[in-house]
C-alpha cells in the first residue's frame, strides 16, 4: 500500500514539474521571456503587406526607403523580402542618414551607389538632397517607407520620411507605411514642442520632444495636419498596444543608427541628446554612447551625487569615467555619470536631461558651454531643444520646475491634436 502511494505521488510531481516546464517555454515568447503580451498575435505592417495586403504592390514598380531595421519577425530583410517576392518589381532603394546598410556615421555624407547584394540603384536622402528628385523616382509607380523610428523629435528618419512623402505628392506616386512600434511606448508624450523658427532636419514639425507616437501616426499628422497631401496609406501593425515597450513585443531589437544600440540608449535619448548641445560628450565613441555623460573638467563623483539628489523618478546615476574612442573629447579621459534607468514605466528621459544640464551648467560655470550660436543667435542646443527660451532660462538660474511649466500649455495642445491622428487606441 505504501509502495502504490509514493508511486501515485512521485508520479504527480513529475507530471507538474513538466506542466510548469511547458508554461515556462512557451511563455517565454520569440527570444526573450517577458511572458503574457508576447504569446498574443503579433504582426509588423511589412508582415500585414506581404500577408494580407500585397495588392497594394503587386505588379508595381516599387521604390523602397528602408535601413537595417526593416526587417520582419525572423529578421529578414525587406530589401530580400521584396527583391525575392513574386509579383513584386523592387526597381530602387533610398537611404536615409547612415544609409540603406546603416554604416555611416552620424551626420557623414552618404553618396549614391548600386547595392552589390541586388544590383539596384541606391540614392542617398542624407547627401547632395534630402528630398527624392523627380530622376530619382522616374522609374517608380509606389513608393514605400520601412525605417524603425525611437519615439524622439531629433531623429532625422521621421523627416526623411515626410519629405518623400512631399515628393510622393508631387509626382503622382503612392506613399506607403509601413508601421513599426515606438520602442519607448506610445502612452507618453513629454518636454517642449518645437517652435517652427528652430526647424532644422532634427526637428521640423512642431511636436514636443518625446512625441508618443508610431511612424504611421506621425506619416498621418504630418500629412494631414501640415497639409502634405500625398496619396498615403499605412499598414498597420497587429498586436502592439499603445502602453508597450519594445522588450514586451516579440521583436529582436534591430540597431537604428550606430549610436542607438540598444532599447537603454533609446530609452534616455530624448534627454541625454541635449548634452549633443553642449561642450559635454554624450558617450559617443564609447561602448554606452547617451548613458554615459561627462567632461574632463567634472568630479564624477560630485555630479552623482547632486544628480541622485534630485531624485527623479524612476533613474539614478552613478559615477563613471570613460575615454571616447572618437567625437567630442576623443582619447581625452573624461568624469561624469552613467544613467541608469530603474523603472522606465515613471521615467521621464525629457526632466532628466533638462537637470544633466543644468546641474552641470552651474556646477561648472566656468567650463560648461553651449555650443556656439549661428549667424542667427541660434545654438544646436536651440535646435535639439526646439527653442531658445531654454537656455537662456538655464543661464538665467531657473529652476527646473519653472522650465517645466512653460511648455505645458503648447504640449497638452498637441495632445488635443495627436488624438486625431491615433492608430492603436
Amino acid at each position: 500500500m505504501k509502495k502504490w502511494m509514493i508511486s501515485i505521488v512521485t508520479t504527480f510531481l513529475i507530471l507538474s514539474t513538466l506542466t510548469i516546464a511547458m508554461a515556462d517555454n512557451n511563455g517565454k515568447g520569440k527570444g526573450n521571456g517577458y511572458g503574457n503580451e508576447k504569446d498574443n498575435q503579433f504582426e509588423l505592417g511589412v508582415e500585414v503587406l506581404l500577408n494580407e495586403q500585397k495588392d497594394l504592390i503587386e505588379g508595381k514598380k516599387v521604390g523602397l526607403i528602408t535601413n537595417p531595421t526593416g526587417v520582419d519577425q525572423e529578421l529578414n530583410s525587406i530589401v530580400d523580402l521584396l527583391h525575392n517576392g513574386e509579383d513584386v518589381n523592387l526597381t530602387a532603394l533610398y537611404g536615409p542618414e547612415h544609409g540603406v546598410r546603416g554604416s555611416a556615421q552620424a551626420g557623414e555624407y552618404v553618396e549614391y551607389y548600386i547595392d552589390e547584394k541586388t544590383g539596384l540603384p541606391v540614392y542617398s536622402l542624407y547627401g547632395e538632397t534630402r528630398k527624392p528628385t523627380p530622376d530619382m523616382l522616374e522609374d517608380i509607380d509606389v513608393l514605400l517607407f520601412d525605417i524603425q523610428d525611437v519615439g524622439t523629435r531629433f531623429y532625422t528618419y521621421i523627416y526623411t520620411m515626410a519629405y518623400a512623402m512631399e515628393a510622393a505628392q508631387e509626382n503622382d506616386i503612392p506613399f506607403i507605411v509601413l508601421d513599426r512600434p515606438n520602442p519607448i511606448s506610445g502612452s507618453k508624450v513629454e518636454g517642449p514642442v518645437l517652435e517652427m523658427e528652430y526647424k532644422s532636419f532634427v526637428g521640423n514639425y512642431p511636436i514636443p520632444l518625446r512625441h508618443g507616437m508610431t511612424v504611421g501616426e506621425l506619416a498621418k499628422y504630418f500629412n494631414e495636419e501640415h497639409e502634405i497631401g500625398a496619396d498615403l496609406t499605412v499598414v498597420e501593425m497587429d498586436g502592439w498596444k499603445r502602453h508597450m515597450y519594445y522588450d514586451k513585443t516579440p521583436l529582436e531589437f534591430v540597431a537604428p543608427s550606430p549610436n542607438m544600440p540598444t532599447l537603454d540608449t533609446a530609452l534616455v535619448y530624448p534627454g541625454a541628446a541635449w548634452i549633443e548641445g553642449t561642450n559635454v560628450s554624450e558617450g559617443r565613441g564609447t561602448t554606452q554612447p547617451f548613458e554615459l555623460i561627462g567632461a574632463p573638467f567634472i568630479d564624477s563623483t560630485d555630479l552623482a551625487a547632486a544628480m541622485n539628489d534630485l531624485e527623479l523618478p524612476g533613474v539614478t546615476f552613478r559615477a563613471a569615467s570613460f575615454t571616447p574612442t572618437f567625437s567630442k573629447h576623443a582619447r581625452s579621459l573624461s568624469h561624469g555619470v552613467q544613467i541608469h534607468v530603474t523603472n522606465k514605466k515613471i521615467f521621464q528621459p525629457v526632466e532628466t536631461g533638462l537637470a544633466l544640464v543644468k546641474t552641470i551648467h552651474d556646477m561648472y560655470p566656468e567650463d560648461f558651454a553651449f555650443r556656439a550660436e549661428n549667424s542667427a543667435g541660434i545654438s544646436f542646443f536651440d535646435n535639439l531643444v526646439g527653442n531658445g527660451w531654454i537656455r537662456e532660462a538655464i543661464e538665467d538660474g531657473q529652476s527646473i520646475d519653472s522650465i517645466k511649466a512653460q511648455w505645458q500649455d503648447e504640449l497638452e495642445d498637441f495632445k488635443d491634436i495627436r488624438d486625431n491622428y491615433l492608430i492603436y487606441k
